[in-house]
């Protein structure tokens, strides 16, 4: 177990950087903006449930090996911007049909799909492995043993964090959504835009370093 102290000092710089707009905000709000509510917090659940794979591989010393291998490191970056690049795309397309359809709640099958899609960009998200690479060994108390465990625990608390604060995001963007949504012509326009948004975030991440 990690020692009480370094816990809340890990809880509270986590808070810090969540609630600071980066890639997983800009995905939340996109996604919000061209599916709604219930789209956007699908997504951010989707996003946090892919985040936990890099934390298990993170603990068990392998994401270290994935973040220090310039190829490996490379193809999930790539993978990952071309997925946000491809959802965006699709955003756009399929704008006329989110203009018509934006009172209503996605139906059930269509869930899997959006949480799915979330996963993925959680998966690939190289920023979000760095992250728990360079950061969670700091606040891990190595005298006490169990450093894995130590490491999975703060990376839960990471994920359950961003997801209650990511989620605030998505509601705020899909309220906006509503608003905006008296006129279909606006509506149309939003999802357009929360699609430029995700494309414009697949770049960055395609063309950026590795700074979290």
């Amino acid at each position: 177990m990690v020692p009480g102290p370094s816990l809340l000092a890990f809880a509270l710089a986590s808070i810090a950087l969540i609630v600071i707009p980066g890639p997983s905000v800009l995905f939340v709000i996109g996604r919000s903006l061209a599916l709604g509510r219930l789209g956007g917090l699908l997504s951010v659940l989707g996003n946090a449930l892919g985040m936990l794979p890099l934390v298990i591989a993170v603990a068990l010393g392998i994401g270290a090996i994935v973040a220090e291998s310039l190829v490996l490191f490379t193809i999930i970056k790539f993978a990952g911007a071309a997925y946000l690049v491809y959802l965006g795309i699709q955003a756009i397309r399929h704008r006329r049909h989110t203009a018509v359809t934006h009172e209503a709640t996605p139906p059930r099958r269509s869930w899997a799909r959006i949480l799915g899609e979330g996963f993925v960009v959680g998966l690939t998200n190289p920023k979000s492995l760095v992250f728990f690479v360079a950061v969670l060994p700091q606040f891990v108390d190595y005298r006490a043993g169990g450093i894995p465990l130590q490491m999975f625990e703060l990376g839960v608390v990471f994920l359950v964090l961003a997801l209650m604060f990511d989620s605030v995001w998505a509601l705020a963007a899909g309220t906006a959504r509503q608003w905006f949504g008296r006129s279909p012509k606006r509506v149309e326009r939003l999802g357009a835009t929360g699609g430029v948004l995700m494309i414009g975030l697949g770049g960055v991440l395609a063309f950026t370093g590795v700074k979290h």
